[in-house]
């Protein structure tokens, strides 16, 4: 989508603030239960990758094995989600949704019977759909699975408009931006609490925000809202 069509009201319902911030509060939460119940990151395969490496220059290469996992499921998610979108074309965000919900359901359902690094494989999975899936916010680029940079898209747009002369709509931009960030964060602290206080059901609380985004995006057409 262009400048253009976002500067005239035509937005895509899966790129709307309301939707974004959603995923975003998902994306949080099972970061947060993943790191609590399996010591890994769901999302941030950065954190991952440092960690195995520190293990293994350490020499503990039991643990540092124990970050390989979640990094080949975040790597087969996200060529699934390219897939779907070769062969679903427009209908492949709503089937990515669909399988996340699925995994995220059987992950729960599974939680007592499944080895620890079995539910992570599923999460990561989830995790990397959705991040190669929803990847804009009002046409801008963002993510809804870390914050990174969300949080330097914040500040650069806050330091435009008051050095740079730039238009004051970019502090709508900025502020959608700090949003994401506050509500990813958000996300992680129901996260940890859920899972330590109810672990065996915490993971329905992103199923219902999935069930939601899914739920609104088909309500209406899928081009455009104004």
């Amino acid at each position: 989508m262009s400048t253009l069509d976002v500067a005239a009201g035509a937005i895509r319902r899966d790129e709307t603030v309301e939707i974004v911030l959603l995923l975003a509060f998902a994306g949080g939460y099972i970061d947060a239960y993943t790191w609590i119940i399996h010591g890994v990151m769901a999302n941030a395969q950065t954190a991952n990758v440092i960690l195995l490496w520190v293990y293994a220059m350490a020499g503990d290469w039991t643990q540092a094995i124990h970050f390989v996992p979640p990094i080949l499921a975040f790597t087969v998610g996200i060529v699934i989600a390219a897939w779907l979108r070769r062969v679903a074309g427009e209908r492949a965000r709503a089937l990515s949704l669909l399988v996340e919900i699925v995994f995220l359901i059987t992950v729960g359902i599974l939680h007592n019977r499944l080895p620890d690094l079995a539910g992570t494989l599923g999460i990561s999975l989830v995790a990397a759909m959705q991040a190669a899936m929803f990847v804009k916010v009002e046409g801008s680029v963002c993510s809804t699975v870390m914050i990174t940079g969300n949080m330097r898209q914040s500040v650069e747009n806050i330091f435009a408009v008051v050095y740079g002369g730039a238009p004051l709509g970019t502090l709508r931009k900025s502020a959608i931006f700090f949003a994401l960030c506050a509500v990813f964060g958000c996300g992680a602290a129901a996260g940890a609490f859920a899972t330590k206080a109810f672990p065996d059901l915490a993971l329905g609380i992103p199923v219902v925000a999935l069930l939601i985004v899914l739920l609104r995006c088909e309500a209406t057409p899928r081009e455009v809202i104004r």
